[in-house]
Order: C-alpha cells, then structure tokens, then sequence
C-alpha cells in the first residue's frame, strides 16, 4: 500500500511542477500558458483559472498524501531499531585523561 502512494505521490509531484511552471506568472515566467500558444483553444482568463484550480487540487492532493504517508510510516524505523531515541541511549564515552582498563598480559609460560 505504502509503494502505491509513493508512486502516485510522485505523479502529483511531477504534476503539480509542471502545472506551476506552466502559469504564467506577473514576472512574465515561462509563460507557456499564455492564449497565443494555446491556439485560440481557450481565453487567456479561462486558461489562468483552470491553471489555477488545477494548481489547487494537486497541492490538495500534495499534502493529504504527504500526510497519509507520514501517518503510515510513523512507526516504521529503517534497520528494526527502536523508534525512541531515549529508550536505549548510547554508552556513556569514556571521559579523557582518566585510566582505562587494559587486559592483562598472558602470563608467560616456562
């Protein structure tokens, strides 16, 4: 289930990139979504109004499955380790300058 919304969650994204980097912005932009390009197929209004719901629907759509992911994988914890980092702390560092413990030297044998 997780690698179907990873991959529609891609889609979107690559949508969603397409679709902002079509407007055309007040700069000027791309501005591929000009009416001159779109062969009198549309108003250059009703081109920047469907743009923009578009825009709205896959931001929409972004963000519930980015939501839905988190929410899925919250518990997931890559390696099978703990999910708290305070359960288990690490070992405490041996502090400089204090003697540490070697082994001891085989005892030699005659």
């Amino acid at each position: 289930m997780t690698t179907v919304l990873m991959i529609l969650h891609l889609l979107v994204t690559i949508t969603l990139i397409a679709v902002v980097l079509i407007q055309r912005s007040e700069g000027g932009g791309l501005g591929i979504g000009s009416s001159q390009g779109m062969g009198s197929f549309m108003t250059g209004r009703g081109t920047a109004n469907l743009l923009t719901r578009t825009t709205a629907g896959l931001a929409t759509a972004f963000m519930l499955l980015s939501l839905t992911l988190a929410v899925m994988n919250r518990g997931a914890v890559a390696g099978g380790g703990s999910h708290d980092i305070l359960a288990n702390p690490p070992p405490a560092a041996p502090v400089p300058g204090t003697p540490t413990a070697t082994p001891a030297a085989p005892a030699s044998q005659p």
